[in-house]
């Protein structure tokens, strides 16, 4: 059974930093793209950032855009999240997410929240 773990969310004030991290149980782990989505209350789930299978190819929604470094460790199944100059509307659920190179997201992790105090 395929887990996504995702860790380190919490609370942190206003132009601070926080650093997600998730690990996958994917096998092989460099065979997928890997993302992160966020969801605030009230709002839909929207895509955040995402690395492509060997790293090198990342993309980013337009708001976290020099804020946000998505980072990828194929040896250790895992993908971060480097969250600077955090922003009260950062606040969300963050979820972290598997596809194939040319599919769907089609693996999520639970959820860990972010709270960004102003």
């Amino acid at each position: 059974q395929v887990q996504l773990v995702e860790s380190g969310g919490g609370l942190v004030q206003a132009g601070g930093s926080l650093r997600l991290s998730c690990v996958a149980s994917l096998r092989p782990f460099s065979s997928f793209v890997m993302g992160w989505f966020r969801q605030a209350p009230g709002l839909e789930r929207e895509f955040v950032a995402s690395d492509s299978w060997s790293g090198t190819s990342q993309r980013y929604t337009d708001s976290v855009k020099g804020r946000f470094t998505i980072s990828r460790d194929n040896a250790k199944n895992m993908v971060y999240l480097q969250m600077n100059s955090l922003k009260a509307e950062d606040t969300a659920v963050y979820y972290c997410a598997a596809k194939p190179t040319y599919g769907s997201w089609i693996y999520w992790g639970q959820g860990i929240q972010v709270t960004v105090s102003s």
